[in-house]
């Protein structure tokens, strides 16, 4: 069973739990050739499921963001609505999901993005956000951005100002930080992983 060292040093330990500077690259699980070979699958579950890690993770992804005034924290689906709304109530904001086709129950704006097999949507309800807020945009992991930049779509589409877009991991090989980045948008991730 796979399983991630703790903090070791006891510089790196205050109150139990482990300061901004834990390697969170230590608990994230990789796996090869998933889905399909040549991938090297980056697995958050893990991170997740050690409740240290989990919310160093969450206090590391919110601090730049710390007193600034954020209305909401818009979150994709499914990964994203964990940290997001986490990082929601480190913020003191709503939280917004932007969602796959058939969830949402109310009118909603879609954008359809390219897979590398076809094409998805990602939806959010009309009535979510108000024109002008300040919105943090969220996910696990960004790899070539189409889903970001769906998102970032359908956030712009409902007139909110979105200030950043957050992540676990970026995967810079694969360019979607820097997707965003064209479209004016800051990018913050806790760690990179080389390759695919």
């Amino acid at each position: 069973m796979w399983r991630p060292k703790r903090c070791q040093r006891q510089s790196l330990k205050r109150r139990g739990q482990c300061t901004k500077s834990m390697d969170f690259k230590q608990f994230i699980r990789t796996i090869p050739d998933y889905p399909k070979p040549g991938i090297m699958f980056r697995d958050v579950t893990t991170l997740m499921a050690d409740a240290t890690a989990l919310k160093s993770a969450i206090d590391a992804m919110a601090a730049p963001f710390r007193g600034r005034k954020i209305d909401q924290v818009a979150g994709i689906d499914a990964r994203g609505f964990i940290l997001g709304g986490a990082l929601a109530i480190e913020l003191g904001a709503g939280f917004t999901a932007l969602r796959k086709p058939g969830k949402l129950p109310w009118q909603t704006f879609s954008e359809t993005y390219e897979l590398e097999y076809g094409t998805d949507e990602l939806h959010m309800h009309t009535d979510a956000l108000k024109p002008g807020d300040q919105v943090l945009l969220v996910d696990d992991l960004i790899a070539t951005g189409g889903t970001a930049e769906a998102g970032l779509k359908l956030l712009r589409r409902a007139k909110a100002d979105v200030v950043a877009a957050a992540f676990l991991v970026d995967l810079p090989d694969l360019g979607g930080a820097e997707r965003l980045k064209e479209h004016g948008i800051m990018v913050h991730s806790l760690m990179s992983f080389g390759g695919h």
